[in-house]
């Protein structure tokens, strides 16, 4: 199902052309869906012009099969199909599909590849934990060099990407195979999950949290679909954007006293999210107490912004100078 995603700069692509530089679409194809943004960029800035994503539970079939078979291959091609023609519609000069967690450990990864860019002409890219990583970075920064020590964190469905840069520090990327759906497919049988679920929940995170490196970050900065909802179910976040271990526990409290289905109406989210949210809860409150930080601030922007930004500058070179790119560079405007 392809489900679009209002923004709060949307505009019109003619618009955009009038005020940016080039348009350009990037689809992360993760473990829960394939989501896709056509952005026009100037600088350091992405106006989105459409932002949609298509569930189809890819990390699921990875974990069950070692691969993703032929009927779900169709489901996958065809959503690319879509975006791309979408992409095109919009004047996307350059686009490209960005393939993870799933991709990573699927056994006939290189086939998906081989059918999507014969289908879409888009080449599928599965990138390593640090390639995603400085992806992301690049996304929440918007390719501007960081003033103090931070840690910029997506907590999704399959796996968990923290990545930690400072001004006189480079970046360095982790990645974790513990995220929404596979923590929630291990330690919750009910819907809404009981208190000795969420329980165990917390306790896995908090386990799985101890295998990060140490770092001594004073921000951190948490994207992607996880934070995002989070702050639409706990009062007062929406205003601020701000994740602390006591709005995370009423966080808890919210998800545990309705099926998700009744939490997905009241607040404006999917019920398949609502189901795993209370997983990705546990796992940010486990970096929090991991790394001493009594505060996240959640932000919209993260790896398809990262993957935009990365075309604009780099175009077809975007992997090669992905390094450089994610830590930053100049004000000005015009396109390197």
């Amino acid at each position: 199902m392809r489900r679009p995603r209002p923004r709060r700069d949307r505009t019109t692509a003619d618009e955009a052309r009038l005020v940016s530089g080039p348009i350009c679409a990037a689809v992360d194809v993760g473990a829960n869906s394939a989501h896709l943004l056509v952005g026009s960029v100037y600088g350091h800035r992405v106006v989105p012009l459409l932002d949609e994503s298509a569930l189809l539970g890819l990390g699921t079939l990875v974990d069950a099969r070692g691969l993703i078979p032929a009927d779900a291959r169709g489901p996958l091609i065809a959503t690319l199909v879509g975006y791309a023609a979408a992409a095109r519609g919009l004047g996307a000069e350059r686009i490209a599909f960005v393939g993870t967690e799933p991709l990573r450990r699927a056994a006939d990864a290189r086939a998906v590849v081989v059918a999507v860019e014969d289908a879409t002409g888009v080449p599928l890219h599965v990138v390593d934990h640090r390639e995603e990583g400085l992806l992301t970075l690049l996304g929440a920064t918007s390719g501007r060099a960081v003033e103090a020590d931070l840690l910029v964190v997506d907590v999704g469905g399959g796996s968990t990407q923290l990545v930690v840069v400072g001004p006189a520090r480079r970046a360095s990327a982790t990645g974790l195979r513990v995220g929404g759906a596979r923590l929630t497919q291990v330690h919750v049988t009910h819907d809404p999950p009981t208190r000795s679920e969420i329980a165990a929940l917390r306790a896995a995170a908090s386990e799985a949290l101890r295998a990060v490196p140490y770092a001594a970050p004073t921000e951190i900065v948490a994207v992607g679909g996880t934070a995002s909802n989070l702050v639409k179910i706990v009062p007062g976040a929406l205003h601020d954007r701000v994740l602390t271990p006591e709005r995370l526990a009423a966080a808890f409290e919210v998800l545990s006293e309705a099926p998700a289905a009744d939490v997905a109406a009241r607040f404006g989210i999917r019920p398949q999210r609502a189901r795993i949210l209370a997983a990705g809860a546990a796992v940010l409150e486990a970096i929090l107490a991991r790394y001493g930080v009594p505060r996240a601030t959640a932000s919209d922007e993260g790896i398809r912004e990262g993957m935009v930004l990365a075309l604009a500058r780099a175009g077809a070179a975007w992997r090669d100078r992905l390094e450089a790119l994610a830590h930053g560079w100049g004000a000005g405007g015009a396109e390197e």
